[in-house]
């Protein structure tokens, strides 16, 4: 595979801007072991490279984040060049190496030169059809490109090779929720059976991450989207979700989601009980959008 030229590279980056970007949390275990363990004896030279180019690619990141509107373009773009020709130079020299183009892939991915990962990625496919992560990658950059269905098939590949990774069920349950139509179209889903996949797939991800509360999060919330929503299972699954929620402002949000339910299930007095605790300022905006279904639903139980 060829590099990629500097002209075009330096083109990309010209409108390139920063965005906080965080490490996958699954990789496969020759990248995890090049990113996060001492080195060896028995190490390639292949290795001890990538491990050295990541580890540059990790500080640059780094002071790319901390300097944020004051970054220097000039600086971010060379910087960023140089990163992928100590890549173009590891890849060339080791053409079967697949965690090189992994992690080449991710970063071209980072810079949004999303056309140039996806050619990495599908080199690191080739050579190693067995890494979830590069299955997971594959899927997003199909996603979106607008290619959702095409999609499925490498994030179900993610999960069977690493079935208690709750990113993928998670990557899986919104895939599903945000191109609803587009399956449905296919033929090949119902509305019930897609909504069934999708509220299991965000339950499944929930689970495996149970310290996080965002994964749970997102299961609550899935409970409006499907056709058509389903309250009840909704407020059952908010309520249980309070007692994971450990800062104040998660618990105002739970109670706000908790509030807005109950006013679909017309049960307007706890509902007001719940909007009377909700006081960070953040969420007024939703806050005022719940009070208005209420009165709505006031003033139309008020005419004859």
């Amino acid at each position: 595979m060829g590099e990629i030229s500097g002209t075009a590279l330096n083109e990309m980056l010209r409108t390139v801007s920063y965005c906080r970007v965080n490490l996958p949390r699954f990789s496969c275990l020759a990248l995890v072991g090049l990113l996060a363990l001492p080195c060896f004896g028995d190490e390639s030279l292949a290795e001890i490279t990538l491990r050295s180019v990541v580890a540059r690619e990790r500080e640059f990141l780094a002071r790319a984040e901390k300097d944020g509107e004051h970054l220097d373009d000039a600086k971010f773009a060379g910087d960023a060049k140089a990163i992928a020709s100590s890549y173009d130079v590891l890849i060339q020299k080791n053409p079967d190496f697949a965690p090189a183009f992994v992690a080449y892939g991710l970063f071209l991915g980072k810079l949004d030169m999303n056309r140039a990962a996806v050619a990495m990625l599908l080199r690191a496919n080739k050579l190693d059809p067995h890494i979830p992560l590069v299955k997971n990658q594959l899927a997003k950059h199909l996603a979106e490109d607008g290619k959702p269905v095409d999609a499925l098939p490498y994030l179900l590949s993610a999960i069977d090779l690493a079935p208690n990774e709750p990113l993928y069920h998670l990557h899986f349950g919104l895939l599903l929720m945000e191109a609803r139509a587009d399956f449905l179209q296919t033929g090949d889903w119902t509305s019930g059976v897609l909504d069934q996949a999708m509220l299991a797939a965000l339950q499944r991800a929930a689970e495996l991450a149970k310290g996080d509360f965002s994964y749970a999060f997102q299961h609550a919330k899935a409970y409006y989207e499907v056709a058509p929503p389903r309250w009840e299972e909704a407020l059952a699954v908010w309520e249980r979700l309070g007692d994971r929620a450990t800062t104040t402002a998660t618990r105002q949000l739970v109670r706000l989601h908790r509030a807005n339910v109950l006013a679909q299930l017309d049960r307007r007095d706890e509902a007001h009980a719940l909007l009377n605790q909700v006081t960070e300022a953040q969420f007024d905006a939703e806050k005022k959008q719940v009070l208005a279904a209420l009165a709505a639903k006031e003033a139309k139980e008020k005419k004859p």
